[in-house]
């Protein structure tokens, strides 16, 4: 494809490709065995093993699709059709943090928009760019299913809410220098490709993860409290809406 001024940029990957190393290739292949062993089709395999292949890289390469291809007997334009088509699945290398900034609407009109171009502009760079480092890329978000804590920023799929564009700053700023940095919600942090491994299906390693995930915070438990006819903390203690058996037979 060609780069020159007007053309098109496909983020397709440059076929054919070379094979992963006999090393890298044989480790590769032995989870591909694991991943595949849990579904009777398998093809249904493809999802997991692109998620492995960009733990390996840090992005979904000609030569993991090469892979995915191989060990599930597809076309690397089938593998292709499926890794363009989800977003999670990135055609360029992530940082060792990929932050995601969500600019859907509500978190749009409460400051997204502004806290992403700040973030560009900080940076020094675009929409799915990584800084020379290495260490931060970033990516517009459509949703990240966080509407209660908007505006929300997430770092390898790990929440920050209620974010404004000086913490935003700060929250970048603290991963470049390589400080402890711990999310709203959620395990503590950990690098793009170990997160994408655990997408893939292998499990968190590490002592105490897993009970660190937590659970629904108030704002997301709001409206079921609402329609049980409780009051929310804070207010007077009037009911906004009633449950809903009252005045029923049920």
């Amino acid at each position: 494809m060609s780069n020159s001024p007007g053309s098109v940029e496909l983020g397709l990957p440059a076929l054919p490709a070379r094979p992963y190393p006999p090393q890298v290739h044989d480790r590769l292949a032995a989870d591909a065995r694991e991943l595949i062993a849990r579904y009777p089709v398998v093809r249904s395999a493809l999802l997991p093993l692109l998620h492995l292949v960009q733990a390996e890289e840090g992005y979904v390469s000609a030569t993991g699709i090469r892979f995915c291809a191989e060990q599930l007997e597809l076309t690397t334009a089938e593998v292709s059709a499926v890794a363009t088509f989800y977003t999670m699945y990135r055609r360029r290398p992530a940082g060792t943090y990929h932050v995601g900034v969500c600019t859907n609407t509500l978190c749009a009109v409460l400051g997204g928009d502004q806290i992403f171009a700040e973030l560009k502009q900080h940076l020094g760079i675009e929409n799915n760019e990584t800084t020379e480092d290495g260490e931060v890329s970033i990516e517009h978000i459509e949703c990240n299913a966080a509407c209660d804590y908007a505006p929300v920023v997430m770092v390898n799929w790990e929440f920050f809410d209620n974010q404004t564009p000086e913490s935003a700053r700060q929250l970048v700023d603290q991963l470049r220098e390589g400080r402890e940095v711990r999310p709203t919600r959620g395990a503590r942090l950990c690098s793009f490709k170990e997160t994408a491994r655990m997408l893939a299906g292998f499990p968190d390693e590490r002592d105490g993860a897993v009970d660190e995930s937590g659970a629904g915070g108030a704002p997301s438990l709001a409206g079921l409290r609402l329609a049980r006819g409780e009051a929310l903390p804070g207010t007077s203690g009037t009911k906004v809406v009633s449950p809903r058996h009252e005045g029923t037979d049920a």
